[in-house]
Protein backbone atom coordinates (compact mmCIF):
# COMPACT_ATOMS: atom_id res chain seq x y z
CA UNK A 1 0.00 0.00 0.00
CA UNK A 2 1.11 3.44 -0.65
CA UNK A 3 1.26 6.02 1.57
CA UNK A 4 1.10 9.89 0.06
CA UNK A 5 -1.59 9.55 -2.81
CA UNK A 6 -4.33 12.39 -2.90
CA UNK A 7 -7.10 13.19 -5.15
CA UNK A 8 -9.36 15.75 -6.28
CA UNK A 9 -12.96 15.01 -7.10
CA UNK A 10 -15.59 17.90 -8.82
CA UNK A 11 -18.77 18.22 -10.13
CA UNK A 12 -21.03 21.12 -11.68
CA UNK A 13 -24.08 19.49 -13.24
CA UNK A 14 -27.01 18.90 -10.11
CA UNK A 15 -27.71 17.48 -7.81
CA UNK A 16 -23.26 18.08 -7.39
CA UNK A 17 -23.24 16.90 -3.86
CA UNK A 18 -24.68 13.51 -4.91
CA UNK A 19 -22.04 12.73 -7.63
CA UNK A 20 -19.34 13.66 -5.38
CA UNK A 21 -20.80 11.53 -2.48
CA UNK A 22 -21.42 8.52 -5.80
CA UNK A 23 -17.97 8.45 -6.67
CA UNK A 24 -16.66 8.66 -3.10
CA UNK A 25 -18.22 5.76 -1.93
CA UNK A 26 -17.53 4.18 -5.74
CA UNK A 27 -13.62 5.13 -4.49
CA UNK A 28 -14.69 3.59 -0.72
CA UNK A 29 -16.07 0.37 -2.18
CA UNK A 30 -12.95 -0.40 -4.39
CA UNK A 31 -11.68 -3.40 -2.93
CA UNK A 32 -7.95 -2.04 -3.50
CA UNK A 33 -8.39 1.57 -2.31
CA UNK A 34 -9.00 3.08 0.93
CA UNK A 35 -9.91 6.85 1.59
CA UNK A 36 -8.15 7.96 4.68
CA UNK A 37 -8.61 11.88 4.92
CA UNK A 38 -11.63 13.79 3.08
CA UNK A 39 -11.37 18.10 2.71
CA UNK A 40 -14.45 20.02 3.76
CA UNK A 41 -16.56 20.21 0.35
CA UNK A 42 -16.04 23.90 -1.43
CA UNK A 43 -17.79 25.36 -3.90
CA UNK A 44 -15.69 27.37 -6.62
CA UNK A 45 -16.18 29.20 -9.79
CA UNK A 46 -15.20 27.50 -12.89
CA UNK A 47 -12.19 28.23 -14.54
CA UNK A 48 -10.59 27.99 -17.57
CA UNK A 49 -15.04 28.26 -19.73
CA UNK A 50 -16.56 30.27 -17.03
CA UNK A 51 -19.94 30.11 -18.90
CA UNK A 52 -21.02 27.27 -16.86
CA UNK A 53 -22.33 26.73 -12.84
CA UNK A 54 -20.28 26.69 -9.90
CA UNK A 55 -18.29 23.15 -8.86
CA UNK A 56 -18.62 21.69 -5.85
CA UNK A 57 -14.52 20.18 -5.16
CA UNK A 58 -12.92 18.77 -2.32
CA UNK A 59 -9.69 16.52 -1.94
CA UNK A 60 -8.95 13.16 -0.31
CA UNK A 61 -6.52 11.54 0.83
CA UNK A 62 -6.51 7.94 -0.29
CA UNK A 63 -4.65 4.26 0.48
CA UNK A 64 -3.81 1.81 -2.63
CA UNK A 65 -2.09 -1.15 -3.86
CA UNK A 66 -2.75 0.08 -7.72
CA UNK A 67 -0.15 1.55 -9.71
CA UNK A 68 -0.79 4.41 -10.99
CA UNK A 69 -2.35 3.82 -14.61
CA UNK A 70 -4.38 1.54 -12.51
CA UNK A 71 -5.89 3.83 -10.40
CA UNK A 72 -6.53 6.30 -12.99
CA UNK A 73 -8.61 3.84 -14.78
CA UNK A 74 -10.29 3.24 -12.20
CA UNK A 75 -11.16 7.27 -11.69
CA UNK A 76 -11.90 7.15 -15.35
CA UNK A 77 -14.56 3.85 -14.66
CA UNK A 78 -15.86 6.05 -11.92
CA UNK A 79 -16.41 8.93 -14.26
CA UNK A 80 -18.25 7.16 -16.72
CA UNK A 81 -20.36 4.94 -14.85
CA UNK A 82 -22.15 8.30 -13.49
CA UNK A 83 -22.17 9.73 -17.06
CA UNK A 84 -19.40 12.10 -17.14
CA UNK A 85 -19.12 13.68 -20.94
CA UNK A 86 -15.78 15.52 -22.12
CA UNK A 87 -17.05 17.18 -24.80
CA UNK A 88 -16.37 20.89 -23.80
CA UNK A 89 -12.29 21.52 -21.95
CA UNK A 90 -12.63 22.69 -18.47
CA UNK A 91 -16.98 22.26 -19.53
CA UNK A 92 -19.27 20.69 -17.24
CA UNK A 93 -19.43 17.52 -15.75
CA UNK A 94 -21.49 15.40 -13.45
CA UNK A 95 -17.85 14.23 -11.72
CA UNK A 96 -14.10 14.63 -12.25
CA UNK A 97 -11.36 12.44 -10.55
CA UNK A 98 -7.96 13.85 -10.81
CA UNK A 99 -4.76 12.38 -9.64
CA UNK A 100 -2.92 15.26 -7.64
CA UNK A 101 0.08 13.26 -6.26
CA UNK A 102 1.04 9.87 -6.28
CA UNK A 103 3.73 9.62 -3.33
CA UNK A 104 6.69 11.53 -4.66
CA UNK A 105 6.77 10.20 -8.09
CA UNK A 106 6.95 12.49 -11.04
CA UNK A 107 5.49 11.17 -14.40
CA UNK A 108 4.42 12.46 -17.76
CA UNK A 109 3.15 9.99 -20.06
CA UNK A 110 -0.05 10.35 -22.90
CA UNK A 111 -2.14 8.83 -20.16
CA UNK A 112 -1.09 10.80 -17.12
CA UNK A 113 1.09 13.43 -15.73
CA UNK A 114 1.52 13.41 -11.37
CA UNK A 115 1.98 15.40 -10.41
CA UNK A 116 -1.30 17.04 -11.57
CA UNK A 117 0.31 19.77 -14.52
CA UNK A 118 -2.34 22.31 -13.42
CA UNK A 119 -2.65 21.67 -9.49
CA UNK A 120 -0.51 24.22 -8.37
CA UNK A 121 -1.99 27.24 -10.31
CA UNK A 122 -5.86 25.90 -9.18
CA UNK A 123 -6.81 27.22 -5.40
CA UNK A 124 -10.03 25.01 -5.66
CA UNK A 125 -7.76 22.27 -5.48
CA UNK A 126 -4.73 23.69 -3.20
CA UNK A 127 -6.91 25.13 -0.48
CA UNK A 128 -9.25 21.79 0.32
CA UNK A 129 -5.45 19.57 -0.31
CA UNK A 130 -4.34 22.06 2.94
CA UNK A 131 -7.13 21.27 4.88
CA UNK A 132 -5.75 17.78 4.90
CA UNK A 133 -2.19 18.08 4.27
CA UNK A 134 -0.64 21.45 5.12
CA UNK A 135 2.58 20.96 5.38
CA UNK A 136 2.46 18.48 2.32
CA UNK A 137 5.65 19.60 0.11
CA UNK A 138 5.09 18.59 -3.53
CA UNK A 139 7.00 16.67 -5.56
CA UNK A 140 10.51 18.21 -7.15
CA UNK A 141 9.82 21.42 -5.19
CA UNK A 142 10.92 22.43 -1.53
CA UNK A 143 7.81 24.65 -0.86
CA UNK A 144 4.55 22.94 0.79
CA UNK A 145 0.71 23.36 -0.50
CA UNK A 146 0.29 26.16 1.66
CA UNK A 147 3.41 27.95 0.45
CA UNK A 148 1.73 27.73 -2.80
CA UNK A 149 -1.37 29.05 -1.72
CA UNK A 150 0.54 32.25 -0.80
CA UNK A 151 1.84 32.89 -3.86
CA UNK A 152 -1.64 32.66 -5.41
CA UNK A 153 -3.75 35.96 -6.76
CA UNK A 154 -5.98 36.74 -4.01
CA UNK A 155 -8.78 37.11 -6.76
CA UNK A 156 -8.40 33.11 -7.13
CA UNK A 157 -8.45 32.80 -3.48
CA UNK A 158 -12.13 34.43 -2.67
CA UNK A 159 -13.40 32.05 -5.62
CA UNK A 160 -13.27 29.29 -3.13
CA UNK A 161 -15.34 29.08 -0.17
CA UNK A 162 -16.45 26.45 2.26
CA UNK A 163 -20.22 25.31 0.65
CA UNK A 164 -22.78 25.14 3.56
CA UNK A 165 -25.72 23.01 2.59
CA UNK A 166 -28.68 25.57 3.51
CA UNK A 167 -31.81 23.61 4.87
CA UNK A 168 -33.18 20.45 2.38
CA UNK A 169 -31.94 21.84 -0.88
CA UNK A 170 -28.57 23.04 -1.80
CA UNK A 171 -27.35 26.74 -1.94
Amino acid sequence: MSDEIYLALGSNIEPREDYLATALNALEDHPRISVLKKSSIYETAPVGYTNQADFLNMVIKVDTSLSPLELLDACQTIEKQLGRERDIRFGPRTVDLDILIYNQENRETEQLTIPHPRMLERAFVLIPLREIAPELSLPSAHKTVSDYIEELQESDIKDVTIWIKRGSGEE
